[in-house]
């Protein structure tokens, strides 16, 4: 039987100045990437985004909207994973926990470089949205 794709759940955390919120990953891959994680068993993909956008980033969010599911198979070079995204707000600043590094809020023209995964492609898909309403097509 050939393997399953693992669900995971993102959170693109936006603060009240507009500032987006990323965290730079513990372990490999490393770089920046948006607060995410496997779905468990017995939660929701959302419930899966608010646990984990807490515990690596000590902030409460509240989901706004689900965004998109991103699914290519080689979005994480460790296996195959689809990952729904979700907008969500949250105030404070952020404080790295659990896996990652340090987490931090950037001006959407002043992002970090590299991003893991597809977090790249999925920001530019959010910014574009904020800016003009106009929502990633299947």
């Amino acid at each position: 039987m050939k393997p399953h794709p693992v669900p995971t759940a993102d959170a693109i955390i936006e603060l009240p100045d507009g500032r987006l919120v990323l965290v730079r990953r513990k372990y490999p891959p490393l770089g920046w990437a948006l607060p995410g994680v496997h779905v468990e068993t017995g939660e929701t993909v959302g419930e899966a985004a608010v646990r984990e956008a807490r515990e690596e980033t000590g902030l409460a969010i509240r989901l706004v909207e689900q965004l998109f599911t991103y699914s290519d198979p080689r979005r994480d070079p460790r296996r195959h994973t689809m990952t729904t995204v979700y907008w969500a707000r949250a105030e404070g600043e952020p404080v790295g926990g659990d896996d990652a590094a340090e987490a931090r809020a950037f001006a959407p023209d002043a992002l970090p470089a590299p991003l893991c995964f597809d977090h790249a492609e999925v920001l530019a898909d959010f910014l574009r949205y904020r800016r003009t309403g106009e929502r990633r097509k299947l």
